[in-house]
């Protein structure tokens, strides 16, 4: 049996659950990407469309992007919560949106050609200038 994995925004009005079975993790440098946490990176996590599953507040979901490709955040609080990626078919869950401890860690950094310059990666993780390599 798959362990479920529950994540919730700042609020609590958006609520999720998600399969422990991520395929991959990374910690993204883009612009986009620190724009939309307000941090130096986001660490996501990514998994199939259909192991993920909003539980409460679907109703309160502020998105932007469209069916092939969006950003969630909860319309209240403004938590980013996951991104639909690759045309629709993957998640990219916020990893501080998590309440339990997945069973992945990120295993790179991306898109450090953008980067923020005030930020030092200090750890050893393998660094791209953009996508990771396949």
């Amino acid at each position: 049996m798959t362990r479920k994995l529950t994540g919730k925004c700042f609020c609590g009005a958006v609520r999720y659950e998600v399969a422990d079975e991520f395929v991959y993790a990374a910690n993204c440098h883009c612009s986009n990407c620190r724009r939309t946490t307000g941090s130096a990176f986001k660490p996501f996590a990514g998994i199939e469309r259909g192991k993920f599953r909003l539980t409460a507040g679907d109703d309160r979901l502020l998105i932007f992007g469209d069916e092939s490709g969006h950003d969630a955040h909860c319309g209240r609080c403004g938590s980013l919560l996951y991104s639909l990626v690759r045309d629709g078919a993957y998640v990219h869950v916020a990893m501080g949106t998590l309440m339990d401890d997945p069973g992945i860690r990120p295993s790179a950094h991306i898109f450090v050609g953008s980067k923020a310059p005030w930020f030092t990666i200090t750890d050893d993780l393998p660094q791209y200038r953009e996508h990771a390599d396949a």
